[in-house]
């Protein structure tokens, strides 16, 4: 059984920067691409980046691109997203996404397996 714990979230003031983890567990990952969305209240979920598992291949929209970096830890099954510069409209819940294949997809359906999410809020 698969399952995605993230960590790491937090209070951050406008301008600083934070790391959130997310372990995943119950499967090899190979063959997998992994996701980082987010949602702020009364918003759609929104495609953060994606990595592929084995490649270590990133992609990210436009307007992520520059202050959020996706990573992975091989050996320790960890997923990562580093955030820097952030502003109070990155405040959301950030969840962890899991999909089979290694194409990435910024829609949250194409991803079957989800994290709990762990809530950043950053203050002005």
């Amino acid at each position: 059984q698969v399952q995605l714990v993230e960590s790491g979230g937090g209070l951050v003031q406008a301008g600083g920067s934070l790391r959130v983890s997310c372990t995943a567990s119950g499967r090899t990952f190979s063959s997998y691409a992994m996701g980082w969305f987010r949602q702020a209240p009364g918003k759609e979920r929104e495609f953060v980046a994606a990595i592929s598992w084995i490649g270590g291949s990133e992609w990210y929209p436009d307007s992520m691109r520059g202050r959020f970096t996706i990573s992975r830890d091989y050996a320790k099954n960890t997923l990562y997203l580093q955030m820097k510069t952030l502003k109070p409209e990155d405040t959301a819940v950030y969840y962890c996404a899991a999909k089979a294949g290694l194409e990435y997809y910024s829609d949250p359906r194409e991803y079957r397996y989800w994290g709990q999410g762990t809530q950043v809020t950053v203050s002005s």
